[in-house]
């Protein structure tokens, strides 16, 4: 039942934070232009709810969009010389992020839910990890509250299943406020570990799940 209402509020809440952060939406464009790039948007393939692939945007934060991908450690850090000085900025406030609010309105996307990652995934993930998919992928998800860059995939992987397995408004708004907590302390101060033990308890639950048609 919540995930039918958490659609409609993702949209009507969609548009609404457009309209608010257009005024910051545009003075990110113009210094993105002002610190030499020619283009404003990166736009992306992702994979999606039910595994379908779309088109992610965000605000350009690098020189060279051609990088080569490492699946055991996704997240670019801030101090990659390929990152723009303007970029460095963008991305620690996360308002390299905003321009994902055009993916919300059109329903590809939700503020909260597992990060959409590329389909090369695909080549790595084990099937326990396709849950993720049950859902639209969020603007910010558990994992992101739980040290995201300093997680490992399967860590990450088993917060985004957690939090499908826990799906409710009130997880929601909790993590709202965790990833405002989030970009005034850093994900350095969030980090919460998963043990080995945890992971593989989790596979066992998925697998026996999916083995009796759940």
């Amino acid at each position: 039942m919540y995930l039918k209402i958490k659609k409609i509020l993702d949209r009507f809440f969609g548009v609404l934070a457009f309209i608010v952060f257009l005024p910051l939406m545009l003075i990110a464009a113009f210094l993105i232009v002002l610190d030499g790039n020619k283009t404003v948007f990166f736009k992306q393939e992702r994979v999606g709810y039910n595994e379908k692939k779309f088109l992610a945007y965000k605000f350009r934060t690098m020189k060279s969009t051609k990088v080569k991908f490492n699946v055991n450690n996704p997240v670019i850090k801030d101090n990659n010389p390929n990152v723009t000085k303007i970029g460095k900025f963008l991305r620690k406030t996360k308002i390299d992020e905003l321009p994902q609010l055009i993916n919300i309105i059109k329903g590809e996307m939700s503020f909260v839910g597992p990060r959409p990652f590329l389909d090369v995934y695909y080549d790595v993930y084990e099937d326990w990890e396709l849950k993720k998919f049950d859902i639209a992928p969020g603007l910010t998800g558990l994992a992101q509250i739980r040290g995201n860059s300093y997680l490992t995939t399967n860590e990450r992987s088993y917060y985004d299943i957690m939090y499908i397995k826990n799906l409710s408004f009130w997880q929601d708004v909790k993590i709202f406020f965790l990833t405002i907590k989030l970009l005034f302390v850093g994900e350095d101060k969030m980090v919460k570990k998963v043990s080995p033990e945890e992971i593989e308890k989790l596979k066992e639950e998925i697998r026996n799940e999916k083995s009796e048609g759940k």
